[in-house]
């Protein structure tokens, strides 16, 4: 089933996905709670009831709570997330981006899944992303896969961590990289240069739904893989290329380290990290690797960018600057020169 969270006629649902149209579940079913925060806190309660109310659906029923896709707008399947937490699991993207500073792999990436909080309160779904003067210095995207948590655990062992997986999403983690990178040299962060905006959606897919596309994980891992193509176009052209089933560190790997000492809850939206080829950091650092005269791309007012994953559907941003000059590098400049 494909879960979201969606505007229409002036009011915010919680609903699913069924061919052509969006249905409130809590208008169809009024034991069914209004959110998707509400649901996932009682997820195995849910599920039976919202798999008959699709199959009651895909019978020709519940026609009058349909709502048109093309009608709707979609937010972030869960607008509200308890934590939103990204990770670091695809190698390809990490020895690129060592490479690319001509620094060697660094061997602890092989040691464990790490991940870090970012700010859960700018989780957001399609639509404008809103970026101040200092993030457009080196706006990037970086193109991700997500877990959104369905049931409460604490150290939870990978071998049954997947059973905590409510559902997959896209996930594009933005990213300021002048403010990141300077923040990041005092072995900190990054904290200003991602905490505008991490946008995930347009829905939540659940794990059944991509049985036809299991893979093994890689060898000497734990836990669940999709062989999910993933794609980037900024403005019409492809400039990023990757696959949910080259993710080195398993989702229940990362779930297992992120509920060592801690409670993992439902709602918590957890990253993969990018995919190779899955920023304009790891994409300028290879260019100008191989061709000094390279042209770098950052992205600027008025871009267009889509991600689309298999099984997973297509979200779309646009970027738009806010009508403000205020600017923390010019307060660190002026901090520096006195």
């Amino acid at each position: 089933m494909k879960f979201t969270t969606f505007r229409y006629n002036n009011r915010v649902q919680a609903g699913i996905v069924a061919e052509d149209a969006v249905y409130n579940l809590n208008d169809i079913d009024a034991s069914i709670p209004p959110t998707m925060l509400e649901m996932l806190q009682i997820w195995e309660e849910i599920i039976p009831k919202t798999q008959t109310i699709q199959n009651e659906i895909l019978e020709g029923q519940h026609q009058k709570f349909r709502c048109p896709i093309l009608e709707v707008e979609f937010l972030a399947p869960v607008p509200n997330p308890t934590s939103c937490r990204d990770g670091y699991a695809f190698r390809q993207h990490v020895a690129a981006a060592r490479r690319n500073r001509k620094v060697p792999m660094i061997e602890e990436f092989d040691h464990q899944p790490i991940f870090y909080f970012t700010n859960h309160n700018a989780i957001q779904g399609p639509g404008a992303i809103s970026c101040m003067p200092d993030h457009f210095e080196k706006l990037d995207f970086e193109l991700e896969a997500a877990i959104i948590i369905g049931k409460r655990g604490r150290n939870v062992p990978a071998d049954q961590a997947d059973s905590y997986i409510a559902g997959y999403t896209i996930m594009n983690d933005m990213s300021a990289r002048t403010l990141q990178m300077e923040e990041m040299l005092l072995n900190l962060g990054p904290a200003k240069g991602k905490d505008f905006s991490t946008v995930i959606g347009p829905w939540m897919v659940t794990p059944d739904e991509l049985s036809p596309f299991v893979t093994k994980p890689k060898s000497g891992h734990t836990g669940q893989n999709f062989s999910l193509e993933m794609h980037c176009w900024v403005n019409g052209i492809r400039v990023s290329h990757g696959n949910m089933g080259e993710m080195d560190w398993t989702f229940a790997e990362i779930v297992e380290r992120c509920s060592y000492g801690a409670d993992i809850l439902p709602g918590d939206v957890i990253g993969s990290g990018t995919v190779g080829t899955g920023c304009f950091l790891e994409l300028n650092g290879t260019g100008l690797l191989n061709d000094p005269n390279y042209t770098t791309q950052w992205l600027k007012e008025g871009d267009v960018v889509e991600m689309e994953i298999t099984g997973l559907g297509r979200l779309k941003n646009n970027i738009v600057a806010e009508k403000s000059d205020f600017s923390i590098l010019k307060i660190k400049e002026m901090f520096k020169s006195k």
